[in-house]
This record gives C-alpha cells, structure tokens and sequence, in this order.
C-alpha cells in the first residue's frame, strides 16, 4: 500500500478516537467530522495492518510517533540530546500568528539568518488535504494533526509532508511546496539543484525568488535541515498553546513559541482588504450600513477569545512552559524593528547576525513604491497604523465590544469617537509593562 494511502487510512480511524473529554480522557467517535480530500481508500483488510487504538492527549497522529513514552524519560535538564538530527545546542523556534498580523514580516528575522532553517507555512498542505468539518472536535482534531505534522518538521523529517502533497513526489521529488521561495533554506545550496533543460525553474508554482532551482528535492531539503545549527518556522495555522505541550516535553526538541499578534481593529480592516470575499459582510456595512449578521460576529469572538486563551496560558508561566513563551505584539516591532528582533533572539537563545540586521534596515526604512499587500518590504513605522483612517469607526467599535477582553490584555486602547481613531498622534499602545513586558 502506498504511503498515502496509508497515512489516509491513519487519519480515517483516528479521527473517529480524537478526544472530546480530555479531562476524563474520554474517546468520542468522531468520524463524521472529517473529510479526506484523498483518493478513494480500499478498507478491506485494515484490521490485519493497523490497530486502532484510544488516544491520550500526549499521542501522536503520525506513523513512528509516540511523545507518550517521551514522557516516561528523565527532565530536560538532565539530558543532552544528539544525533543525525543535529547539533547539541540547537533550538526551535515556532512564530505562532494568525493572518494579517505581519508574520510574514517578523519571520524574515529569522529567514535571513543562514544559521536558521526556516520554514513559510508548512501546514498550508496539511489545512488543503485534511478537512475537519465544522462543530464538533474539530478544533481538537485539527490541532492535533498540525501539532504532529508540526513535530516531525522541527526533528527535520521533512518527508511527513509527502503525505500531503498532490500530486504525490516522485522519489521525493515535488513541484508544489507552498511558497518554497519564501524560505531561503529551500533554495540555497544543495538544495538549489539545477533547473532541468528546456524547462528552467517554470514547473514550479511557487519558484525561488532570487535563484533559479529544479524541482524541490526533500532529501537534499532533510539533509539540509540536519545540516543547520537551528530549525524555525512560522505558521497561522496553529491556534492552541496547549496541543504544543508535547513538543515543549520532547527530549529531542528544545523549543521557543513566539505568538505574534496585532490590533484586532487592524487585523479585521487588513483582512477586509485582502481577502474581500471572504470578509464581504463587513465591507457591506462599511459601504452600504449592512449590519452583519450573528455568525460573522460570532467568528470574530472565537477568533478573539482563542488569541486570549493561548496568551493567558503562556502570560502565566506554567512549569512546562517556563521561559519558553513570548507575547510580541506587531506594532511594537514595527516602532522598534532592532530592539525587538534582538529581543526574541535573546528569547530564543539564538545569535543574531550581521545579516539580519542588514535586512531589517533595508524593508523597514524606504518603501519600494509596491502596494503588493504581501510585501515585507515597508517602511514599518509609518504603515503600521494606516488602518486608523480607513476603518469606519461603527465598525472599529463592533471589534472593541467583542474583542475587549482581548484587546486589554494585549495592551490596546479602546477609542470612543471617530476623530480619536483616526488621529494618529494618539497612541492605541499601552505600556509593554501592561502585560509583564519592557
């Protein structure tokens, strides 16, 4: 059976056991729940080769792993770990975001550092072949999924990817990596093999940027991993602080999370922009004073109360995650692009070199004359508040009765009239000692 098909029929039997009690460790059939977007799957024969079995929060979706017997080893600090996976002293690094929020701007500080394999958005592929239906587990489910997709990336198994790529690889070969040109370790060194006559780099949806490669060969990219002193990447797909508690006790990862947020004000005005589709219910009231209805409201209070919850958790330091969470809001590395980079650096235990300063100088202090709304290449101090001015005030005040929870614990201010939002001298910040911060 091929390896799809497989990781399929893993996925088809497992979702029917995800948690719903956890406290009780209570296993609810959930299968209804989820959609495969693979091929059809022959069942027959499936008790012979697998075995279905009841999962704990600590388990592990993928083939091969068990973070439950990770937990029967000795504390973190009595164990120096090595191996083919790399070096001693190396770290991993989550950005944990949500979209709009500038994270593909706050990565490239570690995207440029050579020292860094960094990764843009790999769980893009897992969201596009696993679909997890509405209500029900589903956020326990997708959590879980990601978490472990996410596990194998940072020990540098980049195959566990392969599961999720249409078409398949050929040999580990593959023309569809979402956005391989905005990782630099997908595109330098042996990694960049060279483009197969007559056809150049073009068969590639998403090409490198500044060098022209053959297709992605995840050997060479696992090899590559291996080779680097630190493994990070930044994703907008991870919700839950708590799934990642298995990482943070794997003895082979060493791990720093990184949760980047923003205004909500400025995320929804940015979304409503970027995704108009999407986002139409807004821009009809915006334009045409059509309220939104309940659900719209309703997604934008999730969307809120599940960036509290994970900040709350990591804000409150338990003894899992002790000195292993940072809360960085946007707007403070758009004032202070320097300052903060060294500041999740030093948070991350990691140096920072010559060369990601350079960049930071370079994207945040000129504009290039792009409106590309993807850019990270702006002139931060001066953008980052853009949004004051285009978002009605009706609708800037919807967000503050929904979000203010939120809002207050990231250290926004709330504004009581229009002329107050859109005056820029009028600071939206609170102190970064709002919430235990310099």
């Amino acid at each position: 059976m091929r390896v799809r098909s497989k990781y399929a029929i893993i996925l088809f039997f497992v979702a029917a056991l995800v948690i719903i009690e956890k406290e009780n460790n209570i296993i609810s059939r959930v299968s209804d729940k989820l959609t495969l977007k693979f091929p059809p799957v022959d069942l027959v024969g499936l008790n012979s080769s697998i075995s279905a079995r009841a999962l704990t929060e600590n388990d592990s979706l993928l083939a091969g792993t068990s973070s439950s017997v990770l937990n029967c080893a000795s504390p973190r600090a009595a164990v120096k770990w090595e191996d083919s996976r790399g070096p001693l002293g190396r770290r991993h690094l989550i950005l944990m975001a949500t979209t709009r929020t500038g994270s593909s701007f706050v990565g490239e500080f570690f995207n440029q550092n050579s020292d860094i394999f960094y990764l843009f958005e790999p769980l893009w592929h897992v969201e596009r072949t696993v679909t997890f239906e509405p209500k029900g587990a589903n956020a326990v489910a997708s959590s879980i999924v990601y978490r472990d997709v996410v596990q194998q990336l940072l020990l540098c198994d980049l195959y566990v990817l392969e599961n999720f790529l249409l078409p398949m690889p050929e040999r580990h070969v593959t023309a569809f990596l979402f956005r391989r040109g905005s990782s630099r370790s997908l595109c330098e060194g042996a990694v960049c093999t060279p483009p197969r006559r007559g056809g150049g780099g073009s068969s590639e949806r998403f090409p490198c940027r500044l060098r022209r490669c053959g297709l992605l060969n995840l050997t060479l990219a696992t090899q590559a991993c291996r080779q680097k002193q630190h493994v990070a990447m930044k994703t907008v797909r991870l919700r839950q602080l708590e799934f990642l508690r298995p990482l943070v006790e794997d003895l082979r990862i060493d791990l720093r999370v990184i949760q980047l947020v923003r205004d909500p004000r400025a995320v929804l005005a940015s979304r409503m922009v970027a995704f108009p589709g999407k986002y139409e219910a807004w821009k009809k009231w915006a334009d045409q004073g059509v309220v939104p209805d309940d659900e719209e409201l309703a997604k934008l209070r999730g969307n809120c109360e599940s960036l509290r919850a994970s900040a709350q958790l990591g804000l409150s330091q338990p003894a899992w995650l002790k000195d292993r969470f940072l809360l960085m809001r946007y707007e403070d590395v758009a004032l202070e692009p320097v300052k903060r980079a060294h500041e999740m650096y030093r948070f991350a235990g990691i140096s920072i070199t010559p060369e990601v300063k350079k960049w930071i100088h370079i994207n945040t202090q000129s504009s290039p004359g792009s409106d590309n709304l993807y850019s990270t290449h702006k002139n931060s101090s001066e953008q980052f508040e853009k949004w004051r001015l285009a978002l009605p005030f009706k609708i800037a005040e919807v967000v503050q009765k929904v979000c203010e929870p939120t809002m207050k614990l990231f250290g926004y201010k709330l504004v009581r009239d229009a002329e107050t939002l859109a005056n820029r001298s009028a600071s939206l910040l609170e102190d970064r000692r709002h919430f235990g911060m310099a």
